[in-house]
């Protein structure tokens, strides 16, 4: 091989890897996009999980409340009911 196809190739080499620098910060500052858009991504969902759970625990006391009051309505309303009929039913019992 002769000095000019030597600089020649060597050239076409540099040029090649030049190339393939600029093609890999390419692909890199894309990566640093995707990854950004993941963050947001993970963090909006993180928040959401956070406000769904104090939700969650906002309504399982009040189901609990909800559980106690039932535990005390229902049977005054049956006593209720059975004051307000007492006096239609007792002369079927005599």
């Amino acid at each position: 091989m002769n000095d000019d196809a030597t600089q020649s190739l060597l050239r076409e080499i540099r040029d090649n890897q030049r190339v393939q620098l600029e093609r890999q910060a390419e692909a890199l500052a894309l990566q640093r996009e995707q990854f950004e858009l993941y963050k947001r991504q993970y963090d909006r969902a993180e928040r959401i999980n956070e406000r769904a759970e104090a939700i969650q625990g906002r309504q399982a006391g009040m189901v609990g409340v909800a559980r106690m009051l039932l535990w005390f309505a229902i049977p005054a309303l049956a006593l209720l009911l059975g004051l307000i009929l007492w006096p239609y039913l007792e002369p079927l019992w005599r």
